[in-house]
């Protein structure tokens, strides 16, 4: 009999500090731990998202109150690769993948603290929306170019 299985695709590897363009330390807490000792896995999703947030932020692309536009996640995913533990400062890494006209695709990569690899990186994907009719709309240029920043363009 002949086999018409396909071959799987390869096991994302780490990926280094170079890759990233800019880092936000996040402090573990004791809520992040489950019973193996170890950051849960639906705690790494939580710091993608508080790296992303935060970068929007410091950057004056987000007031999460006040700002009539915001980004909404509509995927996210992660590949594990080494445990994160508490007490300890995770170092998220930020790239973006692409821009597009009203969405956004991040790379993030958890660090434990200095590390060189990461212990896990995903994707992240925001839309852009108007935050009354939670429709797509379109990155303005002033946003647009703080976000070229994290690109490899």
């Amino acid at each position: 009999m002949n086999s018409t299985a396909h071959p799987q695709p390869a096991r994302p590897q780490p990926k280094k500090r170079s890759e990233f363009k800019v880092f936000q330390h996040i402090p573990t807490r004791w809520m992040d731990v489950d019973i193996y000792g170890h950051v849960n896995n639906v705690q790494y999703l939580s710091f993608f998202d508080t790296a992303v947030n935060g970068w929007y932020v410091e950057n004056n692309l987000l007031d999460p109150v006040h700002s009539r536009e915001i980004f909404l996640v509509v995927e996210t995913g992660c590949h594990y690769f080494a445990e994160l533990v508490f007490p300890s400062i995770i170092t998220a890494g930020l790239r973006i993948e692409k821009l597009g006209s009203t969405s956004v695709v991040f790379r993030v990569g958890l660090f434990a603290g200095e590390d060189s690899v990461t212990a896990a990186h995903g994707r992240f994907v925001h839309v852009h929306v108007d935050r009354e009719s939670r429709r797509p709309t379109p990155i303005s240029e002033e946003k647009r170019l703080l976000l070229e920043s994290l690109t490899d363009q």
